[in-house]
């Protein structure tokens, strides 16, 4: 949408992007791993589209029946039970089991509905007039803080989070301004976004009790001190938000345990220990994108004696898959340039004393041919030479004297060759499919198809790759020994490979790929990778009546009504979704889930359909589906993200289990705009 009214600001294309917070300070999280190269926030377009006059009328806020929202409960309320460090401002101490048993009792209880929460959630501070008219317009009560949540905020004294931390521990900056004794005004004042993933930490914060900590060897004085400025903070925005004391109070503690009894007595609480080592008890957005990444992407064998994965050193995570010795790694690079004669001759002369290594430019980094080129000439070399390596001829033996053939073979050994980037497909699939085209003795199209369909790699490449391995596959195949006998002056040119940008669709699943309007809008690639049933979420395909007749109207499902715009809900439509999806499981084929970009509306969807069948939390679903999206990020908002959170409730229920989040909202939205920070052009 082009309109300035409306128009989303993303974490990565923000024009007037909102101030920086507290909340997305990198140097509050431990040791954060290197993101994975290449991938990129789109931009999602959000809202209805404008009227004739360039204007829009926002959506009608969903209304909240009266009295029908309740405030959680909580075992820290009232505080009547706990030994009183300060009457004024009034602090308690709590223990360690007392707190695993507060937390535990918080994960257990339902989450308020959506329409009790937004749209302030989304934040709506008083001078910030666009989102203001977008969401509530004059409905003043629908700026005010919802009555329904009560938190829990652990808060660690020196903000050093990179050792001792317990689970969903934030440093007191992300949830105090800078006065020291008040909470921030988190709420953007300009601009319009509906993925103000950043500021939920402080917003929860001012709704939550406290709980203050430090790790062994910090005074106590200085606990007390942060502990006065929360609950000095707690009463000033009781003063401001409500006068008429129609909330239950918030209360503040200081944790009296040490961090080495909660070691001893409640591990399952600490995220890192005391020794800065990460425990693996607390899930980690970072850590289990990583796992998952290497999981979907771990190398396999593309042609023989030649694989392709992520680098070993970042594939390390994985301890039981077994694992596999090269003989040559080839690491795709931005920076590297294709390799000449001389140091491939050096190559094979030192591959006698163990395993090499060497680089090759990354896809997208080389473009395609105007006349002779000396990086064709040296691509072509290459995987030439890699072929041998892999597959090397049998020399003639001549006989002796008495027609034998010496028993002494002078064969030389196949060597194990790994082609390999950090995310297992990005920067290496202009290589992987050059050689496969090499070695297969296959036309480009062909090498796309199967490479994803029968050796099951997910890759992604670029428009200017193909542009330039279809214009140099006739060299390849010229000087191919598997291509002998194919006849090159008539290549086929599917009509899909002209319409493609490099990238595919993502398989999320065997059954269920995501995709944008491209994609979707391309059904002869479709077609050839298997897909026969389209889920269209509110951007519908443009087809023709001929295409429309092949594939049958009973395999094209279209969700009507639903926008990117922080307000539309997509919950009741989850169920419809599903079924669809799984009758084309059913059916052994696979469906398209789409929206305009396949970031949002459509990754929801996708994230419902991985929690419900393959029984995860969402917060590893989410991490499940945004690896699987190959070289861009998901961006569900964050009503669909709270609708997700809610729809793990409806499936536990399902399977008779008992309610308990894993991570709660303040801490999953934390995590999310943590990963998405580095992404960023802010």
């Amino acid at each position: 949408m082009a309109t300035v009214v409306v128009q989303q600001q993303s974490l990565r294309h923000s024009s007037t992007p909102p101030p920086p917070t507290p909340a997305l300070n990198l140097n509050s999280r431990p040791r954060t791993p290197t993101p994975i190269p290449n991938k990129h926030l789109p931009i999602c377009p959000t809202g209805p589209a404008p009227n004739s006059n360039g204007r829009v009328t926002p959506p009608v806020s969903p209304r909240a029946k009266s009295g029908s929202s309740v405030q959680t409960s909580s075992l820290l309320y009232p505080p009547d039970n706990f030994r009183r460090l300060c009457n004024f401002p009034p602090i308690y101490s709590i223990d360690i089991s007392t707190l695993s048993a507060a937390l535990d009792y918080l994960a257990r209880q339902p989450l308020p509905e959506p329409k009790h929460v937004f749209p302030w959630l989304h934040g709506l501070h008083p001078e910030n007039q666009i989102q203001l008219a977008f969401f509530v317009n004059r409905k003043r009560s629908l700026r005010r803080p919802p009555k329904c949540l009560r938190g829990l905020t652990i808060v660690k004294a020196g903000g050093n989070l990179t050792t001792s931390r317990l689970k969903g521990a934030v440093s007191p900056e992300e949830v105090l301004a800078p006065s020291g004794t008040e909470f921030p005004l988190a709420d953007p004042p300009e601009g319009f976004s509906v993925r103000n993933f950043q500021i939920q930490t402080a917003k929860l914060a001012s709704l939550s009790d406290i709980v203050v900590y430090g790790e062994d060897g910090v005074e106590e004085m200085e606990l007390v001190a942060l502990a006065e400025r929360f609950a000095i903070a707690q009463q000033d925005w009781r003063m401001k938000y409500d006068p008429g004391q129609e909330t239950l109070l918030f209360n503040t503690f200081i944790l009296s345990s040490t961090f080495r009894e909660i070691e001893e007595r409640h591990p399952d609480l600490v995220a890192i220990d005391s020794r800065g080592q990460m425990t693996g008890q607390v899930m980690d957005f970072f850590q289990w994108e990583r796992f998952e990444m290497c999981s979907m992407s771990k190398a396999s064998e593309i042609s023989k004696n030649v694989w392709q994965g992520p680098t070993p050193e970042l594939a390390l995570m994985l301890r039981d898959t077994k694992d596999e010795e090269f003989d040559l790694l080839i690491e795709a690079s931005d920076v590297a340039s294709v390799p000449g004669p001389r140091l491939l001759e050096k190559l094979d002369k030192q591959l006698e004393d163990g395993p090499q290594r060497m680089e090759f430019p990354s896809s997208g980094s080389i473009i395609p041919p105007t006349g002779e080129n000396r990086d064709v000439d040296d691509l072509v070399n290459t995987v030439r030479w890699m072929y041998y390596l892999a597959n090397p001829e049998e020399p003639e033996q001549e006989e002796d004297a008495d027609g034998d053939i010496p028993m002494i073979s002078l064969v030389k050994k196949p060597r194990k060759i790994l082609i390999h980037c950090g995310d297992g497909y990005t920067e290496s699939s202009l290589l992987a499919i050059a050689y496969f085209v090499f070695a297969e003795g296959v036309p480009v199209h062909e090498a796309w198809l199967r490479l994803h369909c029968e050796k099951k790699r997910n890759f992604f490449a670029y428009p200017s790759d193909v542009a330039f391995l279809t214009s140099i596959q006739r060299r390849l195949l010229q000087e191919s020994p598997a291509a002998q006998g194919l006849n090159l002056s008539r290549l086929p040119d599917p009509a899909w490979l002209g319409k493609m940008d490099g990238s595919l669709p993502s398989r999320i699943l065997p059954y269920m790929y995501l995709g944008n309007l491209t994609h979707a809008n391309n059904p002869e690639l479709l077609w050839a990778l298997g897909i026969r049933r389209i889920l269209s979420i509110g951007e519908p395909v443009s087809w023709t009546d001929a295409e429309l007749r092949v594939w049958g109207e009973e395999n094209l499902m279209f969700i009507d009504q639903v926008q990117d715009n922080g307000i539309d809900p997509l919950t009741q439509e989850f169920d419809k979704c599903l079924e669809f999806i799984r009758k084309g499981k059913v059916d052994n084929t696979a469906t398209l889930v789409h929206c305009r970009v396949g970031v949002s509306r459509s990754a929801t969807i996708c994230i419902a359909e991985v929690m419900a069948s393959l029984g995860l939390s969402f917060p590893r679903a989410y991490c499940f589906v945004r690896a699987r999206r190959l070289n861009v990020i998901i961006q569900p908002h964050l009503r669909f993200v709270y609708e997700l959170l809610k729809w793990e409730e409806m499936q536990l229920q399902k399977r008779n289990k008992p309610l308990k989040r894993e991570l709660e909202w303040a801490t999953v939205a934390r995590e999310i705009a943590l990963m998405n920070k580095p992404y960023s052009r802010q």
